[in-house]
């Protein structure tokens, strides 16, 4: 049917530089534990107790992020042909399960305190050190969500949106924590603190869903493989057909596979050198990318048969019967 080609491996170069990320990460999270904890220590808040909670999550995370990183960067082994790119998404599931477990000791400890209400203290102290500990949490989550996306890195880019979540949990808790201040209303502190139980969870959800389609090898995201397709229009031009186009990305690689239809009288030389060029192409439109290409005669009915393997908007038909002799003719 053809010859099989692979292009240049192009992992992901950025990786080992992202683990500085993670230990950015690890810092804050060690550093918001001790401002919140002492803050819901001083001031008996249960609202401040969960945020505190939340940002021991934050250090599992980042923890298990630079694990996941670390992993990521190995190149290809024996055992492992197409790296351990994966390992970013199972993070980014630990990372969501984590998330459900702070979640319910949150809502276990807020419903305790709703049924036993106690007085919140010493306001102006917590309410500091509490807004101290948000500053952190936006400078380091906004930074690692920027990173993340820059670098294509889901696990950066989770423990960012985590850490943003843990912000505005963290706004939530001050006003009910103010209000409480300033009315009195000691059950508002637990009330807040299910909301933000209830808030996490909706977190762990997204993260959840979202590992789970990487490592069930969903497609790229249309906007690649509308790169891809540029590319492929560009060679088409030329007279060189497509089918059976299949994406799928692992952390920060991505994978292509497609087949490319050349005149039956080409040379094998003549065919290689149009793959080369193609996967290099591919490479330019999607820095890093992996392209793997199957050279097949567009003459050749049997080339068709594959098609299935694909659903892109590239599929040819095979020739019909009088093109096909006439294709061989001319060989």
């Amino acid at each position: 049917m053809g010859s099989d080609r692979t292009a240049k491996a192009g992992g992901p170069a950025n990786g080992v530089r992202l683990e500085r990320y993670a230990w950015l990460s690890i810092g804050a999270a060690i550093t918001t534990i001790t401002l919140k904890s002492a803050a819901a220590w001083v001031t008996g808040s249960v609202g401040l107790l969960s945020d505190a909670l939340e940002s021991g999550v934050n250090l599992v995370a980042a923890i298990v992020a630079l694990v996941a990183l670390k992993a990521a960067v190995r190149p290809p082994t024996t055992h492992h042909h197409f790296g351990l790119g994966k390992a970013e998404y199972m993070s980014a599931a630990v990372e969501g399960g984590m998330i459900f477990v702070a979640a319910v000791a949150i809502v276990w400890t807020a419903v305790d305190r709703l049924l036993n209400p106690q007085p919140v203290e010493q306001f102006g102290i917590g309410l500091l050190v509490a807004s101290v500990a948000a500053v952190i949490n936006l400078a380091v989550g906004l930074l690692l969500i920027r990173v993340g996306r820059a670098q294509r890195s889901i696990t950066l880019e989770a423990d960012g949106k985590h850490l943003m979540t843990d912000v505005w949990t963290t706004v939530g808790v001050l006003v009910g924590v103010g209000i409480v201040a300033l009315t009195g209303w000691n059950v508002l502190d637990p009330v807040i603190a299910i909301a933000v139980g209830v808030n996490i969870l909706v977190t762990g959800f997204t993260l959840l869903r979202r590992s789970g389609a990487g490592l069930l090898d969903v497609a790229l995201p249309h906007r690649d493989q509308a790169k891809v397709g540029e590319v492929m229009a560009r060679y088409q031009a030329d007279g060189v057909l497509f089918h059976a186009l299949r994406t799928r990305e692992a952390g920060q690689q991505r994978f292509v596979y497609v087949h490319l239809l050349v005149p039956g009288q080409w040379t094998v030389q003549r065919g290689h050198d149009v793959c080369e060029q193609f996967e290099r192409d591919v490479a330019r439109a999607l820095p890093g990318a992996t392209t793997f290409t199957h050279l097949e005669p567009v003459e050749d009915p049997v080339s068709y048969a594959d098609q299935g393997l694909g659903g892109d908007r590239f599929h040819e038909q095979p020739p019909s019967e009088d093109e096909g002799r006439s294709g061989r003719a001319g060989q």
